[in-house]
């Protein structure tokens, strides 16, 4: 673990690759435990990651976290829609990564939960009102912002305590 910590050595090392696949498949896991259709906590692994491993590997894991969740609901919102979502959660990860590094874990998380709860929804609304969803526009952002909001802050915040204590026993 000491390894994975150490800012000397940048890039993908063996043991950031095996954490970043163990991260992924905790992210299957949590794929399974659905809040409300794909609403789910599979991207808990990515924010994590975002702070333990790098940013890009945390848009990573959190992105295969959201396929996995959608392959395990069946795709309901089309596969598009799916991708869509795969690579804002992906970039929402980054973000939260990137922001913690620059300015602290407080801000990292509410930034991180604004982004994947109610950003993304917004964004994901208007992009089913084009592809023709049943379930779009303001109707679908009202219907799934309490449920994505609370399962967004569920995540990120997990993510970030999981990472503290970590990093306050490395240093014990």
């Amino acid at each position: 673990m000491s390894k994975v910590f150490s800012e000397k050595k940048k890039g993908i090392t063996t043991i950031k690759l095996v954490y970043c696949a163990m991260l992924i498949a905790i992210s299957a896991i949590g794929s399974m435990i659905k809040v409300s259709g794909t609403i789910a906590f599979d991207s808990m692994p990515g924010f994590f990651a975002a702070l333990f491993l790098s940013p890009p590997l945390g848009a990573l894991v959190a992105g295969a976290g959201h396929i996995l969740t959608a392959l395990t609901s069946g795709f309901p919102m089309t596969l598009p829609m799916h991708m869509l979502l795969m690579i804002l959660m992906a970039i929402a990860a980054y973000l939260f990564g990137i922001i913690y590094k620059k300015a602290n874990g407080i801000l990292a998380c509410i930034v991180g939960i604004i982004l994947n709860g109610p950003a993304i929804l917004f964004i994901s609304a208007q992009f089913a009102s084009i592809i023709g969803l049943p379930l779009n526009g303001w109707a679908m952002f009202n219907t799934l912002i309490l449920p994505l909001t609370i399962a967004s802050a569920a995540n990120v915040i997990l993510g970030y305590v999981i990472y503290t204590v970590l990093n306050v026993r490395k240093r014990n």
